[in-house]
């Protein structure tokens, strides 16, 4: 049950309560990938069908750096990828391995396992947890963050992609082959800490052709999301 000062705190900046928000707000997919990888197609392949078919889902490709050194330097890797798989890695005690898709900070799977991740991301969707409603809008040319009130705390980062790239690979493992990648990360940083009260910020836009926003509580489940 929602406190009346919630749902007014979250009315006065326009928002839904947040108890709408735990329902509405996408599921938040992370493939940790590589071009380098001979087994990552696959996975890459149900990342894209999750962008293109799933609207109740924020389906995002973070390639990392290590496969860099074998063969093949991918164009979209980033030190941010590698550091956030890593942090997911000593909390699932798995480590890092590619493909590797995880379910809104939840829960770990080998990222060409369809039905295991759907059966994870129906999960999260049923999930009653603490939600943070989370707004994006484009204001005098940069990035404004609406965050509503809600039980909870939590990290909030602001991830740039790009819709779609295709690559031709020329060497390492996947030499020959032509890649169609969608939701290509290109940038990850924080921008600050949500504690519950209604919180708006105002940000240069970051590298890439979209943006998103990920609410990450202390534990590393996500709690809010939205892409602008």
């Amino acid at each position: 049950m929602l406190s009346r000062a919630v749902i007014l705190s979250a009315l006065a900046l326009g928002l839904a309560p947040v108890a709408a928000a735990a329902a509405d707000r996408p599921v938040v997919v992370e493939l940790f990938t590589s071009q380098g990888c001979s087994s990552c197609p696959p996975a890459n392949a149900y990342l894209n069908d999750l962008a293109r078919d799933r609207h109740d889902v924020l389906p995002l490709a973070f390639h990392v750096t290590y496969w860099d050194r074998l063969g093949w330097k991918d164009p979209f890797s980033l030190a941010a990828a590698t550091d956030r798989q890593a942090r997911y890695g000593s909390r699932f005690g798995d480590g890092s391995y590619t493909p590797e898709i995880v379910v809104d900070g939840v829960s770990s799977h080998v990222g060409s396992y369809r039905s295991e991740i759907g059966a994870a991301i129906d999960r999260a969707k049923g999930a009653n947890q603490p939600a943070a409603d989370v707004r994006l809008s484009r204001n005098a040319g940069k990035l404004q963050v609406d965050i509503g009130s809600g039980e909870g705390r939590g990290r909030v980062l602001l991830v740039g992609f790009d819709h779609y790239h295709k690559t031709d690979i020329r060497r390492g493992e996947n030499g020959g082959r032509t890649f169609e990648e969608l939701n290509v990360v290109r940038s990850v940083r924080p921008l600050g800490d949500w504690q519950g009260a209604a919180l708006r910020l105002t940000e240069q836009l970051p590298e890439g052709e979209d943006a998103a926003v990920i609410v990450e509580a202390p534990d590393g489940h996500i709690v809010g999301a939205a892409r602008l």
